[in-house]
């Protein structure tokens, strides 16, 4: 199926004869996304078009509030309007409901709560580093740990066919160290493909609540297992073929990304290979890239690093070469492939 892609609207305009439009129509067209997707808005389509009583009632909303939100969502293009009922354009209903490839929902129900926070994103700036962690906040507020987790879970999912069609496992490859691999799914798809592989997944032991009943319910229990701990602790094990280090570089501060390849390095076997998948910094930043980093700031007082930044901790740590893998689209990152 062929999808006609949306303008990037991560591109600056800086045409607007009335500059506010630059800034009320992004929160507007997010504020809207976001709302549809708590009310079930989106989902409520998935089984086809609906007129507004029947949209109400299946929203538990007014008819008139139903109307403004959705007639706003056609011109956006999110739905569809015939004969006076809505329906999902196919892009949403590809992405934003349970009835397509992926659902992304929870990023939407995560970007509401984001919300809350970038209200201090001024504070960070002045600090250069923010006055309370994601990490932190999630330990505060229990329901932010599972809702970042089924976004994380969507990505990963997105993610997982460009990983398996970018990484060259060998016959001979038998064991896979996934560090920071939290749900499991790319340990996981990679056994599947491989069914010579024995997979070794460690994270924080708040990152592994569920992930041994999903290995389980994959039937994959006697080749998967957990190791909790903080990947920053090193000392995961040895003669390792494949190791992933997946979204991970990113929250870490540049000397912990030194250490932890160089640890990579010595679990490997001679011939190993090292993937890395995460946002490579160029000059200038797009703006996609740009957002990310000052995401970053906020959340986790770290940034993203360049490919040259990443090749030069890996010479350090003994691999002979590095290969780059840009993904399409942009906003899903790159892959770096390094040979032990």
């Amino acid at each position: 199926m062929t999808f006609t892609p949306k303008p990037d609207v991560c591109q600056p305009t800086g045409s607007a004869e009335l500059p506010m439009l630059d800034i009320y129509m992004p929160m507007m067209k997010s504020a809207a996304i976001v709302a549809a997707a708590r009310l079930g808005l989106f989902e409520a389509l998935s089984a086809g078009a609906l007129d507004t009583p029947a949209l109400a009632r299946r929203s538990q909303s007014s008819e008139a509030g139903v109307r403004t939100l959705a007639d706003f969502l056609v011109a956006l293009g999110y739905l569809h309007q015939d004969a006076g009922a809505y329906a999902n354009t196919e892009s949403t209903q590809r992405w934003l409901t349970r009835a397509g490839a992926i659902d992304y929902t929870p990023g939407a129900l995560w970007t509401h709560e984001a919300w809350a926070m970038m209200g201090d994103l001024d504070r960070a700036v002045q600090a250069g580093r923010p006055a309370q962690t994601l990490w932190e906040r999630m330990s505060q507020q229990p329901h932010l740990g599972p809702l970042f987790s089924r976004y994380m879970h969507a990505f990963a999912q997105d993610l997982g066919p460009d990983l398996v069609a970018h990484t060259p496992v060998e016959p001979g490859h038998h064991r896979l160290l996934d560090l920071g691999g939290s749900h499991g799914l790319h340990a996981m798809r990679f056994c599947r493909h491989h069914p010579q592989l024995q997979a070794v997944i460690v994270d924080l032991p708040s990152a592994l609540t569920d992930t041994p009943a999903s290995i389980a319910a994959a039937g994959l229990a006697d080749r998967i297992t957990t190791r909790a701990g903080n990947v920053l602790d090193l000392g995961w094990g040895q003669d390792f073929d494949l190791v992933l280090y997946l979204s991970v570089g990113h929250n870490q501060q540049p000397e912990d990304n030194r250490r932890v390849i160089a640890e990579i390095a010595r679990s490997l076997r001679p011939g190993g290979l090292l993937v890395v998948h995460d946002y490579l910094a160029g000059t200038p930043l797009n703006a996609f890239h740009a957002a990310f980093r000052l995401t970053l700031l906020f959340e986790t007082g770290t940034r993203t690093y360049s490919e040259q930044e990443y090749q030069g901790w890996m010479q350090e740590a003994g691999f002979a070469s590095v290969r780059r893998v840009d993904l399409n689209p942009l906003e899903k990152g790159s892959l770096l492939l390094a040979r032990r």
